[in-house]
């Protein structure tokens, strides 16, 4: 079977080719960005030269080959003889799509990472944590101190730490630009690091939004798979004014940022202890901790697994977007050093009495 192949009906003017996975589907898509960049037609000398550039070693006869097959699908097409090709609309749409479906899986990956990185001693309380940074104007710290109070203090956060730098200092690699505040809140990521120098593997899931009542968590209203997106979900729902944390905080109902997360069931226990370890050091997110087999919140858990629910960390700077605040956000920043937080309850005072926007 070809290895340039297409779902669906034959190629022609509406049709959209997809490229299959694999070594010539890498090579091809590499061809396709080379003549997007020369943005002129050219010849298999010329690609190969563009191709080396980028650290992409192929022969022109190669290059040959995936372009008469390239043209067969529509993705390229030649001008005459000698003078080489030019891609299609539908070669750039099979460029773009090519471009983010190698992105698939890079939060998951990313996650994996910092985990793997972290040091945190949950016996002794030192060592490296994962970490989100948000970015504020100067002018509006005592109001976001001022919103985010309520949602340290209802427990809607992975703990109650929190880092704040002032304009010139560093928080990890990052300097605090001129007129800006740079918050750091420990990520709920921090929980996989634990787990996994326990020896407890740790499968994360989904990212969410949970419809809170009461205080107690009432149903998922959004998920999305962390495998299968290159932009955190949380990120995501954030910026476009999905959450409800500050009602939450203030009520105890909303729809706060959460993750879904399984572990063996064999380790339930000891992933108790070690739950108990983070909340003595004030990182305790778990919402909610299911039975082993049993749906948790109406998702199914894979055989000899639990469900474990955790409380992002983002969600004290969500509620920052809902007041209106303008916030710039950097999930999975990296890693920082536990002793840079500090408990919430020791800048607090910096913020003054200012309106809650819902």
């Amino acid at each position: 079977m070809n290895d340039l192949q297409h779902t669906g009906q034959e190629f022609g003017p509406n049709a959209t080719p997809t490229l299959v996975s694999g070594r010539s589907t890498r090579a091809r898509l590499a061809i396709l960005k080379a003549l997007d960049d020369i943005g002129a037609s050219a010849g298999a000398s010329r690609i190969v030269e563009m191709l080396g550039g980028s650290g992409v070693q192929l022969q022109a006869r190669a290059v040959r080959f995936h372009l008469s097959k390239m043209d067969q699908a529509g993705l390229t097409r030649s001008i005459a003889k000698n003078e080489g090709r030019l891609i299609t609309a539908s070669g750039r749409k099979e460029l773009a799509r090519g471009s983010v479906m190698s992105k698939i899986g890079l939060i998951a990956s990313r996650m994996d990472e910092l985990s793997y990185r972290m040091s945190l001693d949950t016996e002794n309380g030192h060592g490296s944590v994962v970490s989100n940074v948000a970015a504020i104007s100067k002018k509006d710290l005592s109001r976001s101190l001022y919103n985010m109070k309520p949602v340290f203090a209802s427990k809607l956060s992975m703990g109650d730490r929190i880092a704040l730098r002032m304009p010139g200092e560093r928080l990890g690699e990052r300097e605090v630009p001129r007129g800006k505040i740079l918050f750091s809140t420990v990520c709920s990521v921090t929980i996989n690091g634990a787990f996994l120098k326990a020896g407890i593997p740790v499968f994360s899931r989904f990212g969410g939004l949970i419809e809170m009542d009461d205080g107690n968590p009432k149903r998922f209203v959004e998920l999305t798979e962390y495998r299968g997106t290159s932009i955190d979900p949380h990120k995501v729902f954030i910026m476009a004014n999905m959450t409800k944390v500050g009602k939450c905080a203030t009520t105890g109902s909303g729809i706060i940022c959460a993750s879904f997360r399984e572990v063996p069931s064999i380790a339930l226990e000891k992933t108790q202890k070690l739950i108990a370890a983070l909340d003595r050091l004030h990182l305790n997110g778990v919402l909610a901790i299911g039975q082993p087999n049993r749906p948790l919140l109406d998702i199914p858990v894979g055989e000899g697994r639990t469900g474990i629910i955790t409380i992002d960390g983002l969600n004290p700077i969500a509620v920052l977007q809902e007041a209106g605040i303008p916030v710039e956000l950097y999930p999975l920043s990296g890693l920082e050093e536990l002793e840079n937080f500090v408990s919430f309850g020791e800048i607090a005072p910096m913020g003054q009495r200012s309106t809650y926007v819902d």
